[in-house]
């Protein structure tokens, strides 16, 4: 007569868990070989980092960290969007970015030690990792090609900051509307043969809260733009035509 294996509940309990905390670290480690800091790195070092990072979610509406709080963390965003925000003490919001899967936010406040300069906010429910500040020095110490690939990174959010100062100054509404939209259709990147597709159109506060603007201004602009047949809303997404994308490409006008 053979004898087989009687397991208890806490066995298959600890097996479970065993078997949940192997395939989040495969979550994990995939996750961060699409951030393109990481996205040079060997499957040692990936799996070092792995081993450093901590799993946070965050429900739709929740608060990731405020402005004014102190920093010690490097956020990857795993799953959903987040948005970076700054409150005015009016309760006017303006939206600095909007983040997707495998982007980085929180960086800054570990290399200059002042408080967080924005507040994030999760848009939907989201999945980061946090990976806090002596983890990443040690990483970068290790694996100085990861320096220069944020300091790449942070150079272009500097220029992309330098280009919105520059479109609020120079440009009128409904230019900084379009370039706006255009840049959204970039980011999901769904081609149409009419022009590109917004999977998720942003609300008219949403994009006043983008641009600069008051609502109703962005009402009036947006709408004239659908009647023009330069956007479609199509359910809860938008199109932008070829004819915005090529308006895009012509020098703004002055406001």
């Amino acid at each position: 007569m053979s004898l087989g294996i009687v397991r208890t509940p806490q066995d298959r309990a600890a097996a479970i868990q065993e078997a949940f905390l192997r395939d989040e670290q495969a979550r994990i480690r995939a996750a961060i070989a699409k951030v393109a800091i990481f996205r040079d790195l060997n499957a040692q070092a990936i799996d070092d980092l792995a081993r450093r990072l901590s799993v946070r979610r965050v429900p739709g509406g929740g608060a990731i960290f405020a402005q004014d709080e102190a920093g010690d963390s490097l956020y990857i965003l795993m799953a959903g969007r987040v948005k970076v925000v700054m409150f005015g003490d009016n309760g006017r919001e303006v939206t600095l970015a909007v983040l997707r899967a495998g982007d980085i936010f929180g960086e800054m406040s570990l290399f200059d030690g002042r408080s967080r300069s924005a507040n994030v906010v999760a848009l939907e429910p989201a999945t980061t990792l946090a990976l806090g500040r002596e983890d990443l020095l040690r990483h970068m110490a290790a694996h100085p090609q990861t320096a220069m690939n944020l300091l790449g990174e942070m150079s272009r959010r500097l220029r992309r900051a330098d280009e919105t100062i520059a479109e609020l100054a120079l440009c009128d509404v409904q230019d900084r509307l379009v370039k706006r939209l255009v840049a959204l259709a970039h980011e999901d990147a769904q081609e149409l043969p009419e022009g590109m597709l917004i999977r998720r159109r942003p609300t008219q506060q949403d994009l006043a809260n983008m641009v600069g603007a008051c609502r109703e201004t962005i009402s009036r602009t947006f709408n004239s733009l659908a009647r023009k047949g330069l956007i479609v809303p199509r359910g809860r997404s938008l199109v932008v035509t070829r004819r915005l994308l090529a308006m895009n490409a012509q020098p703004a006008r002055a406001a």
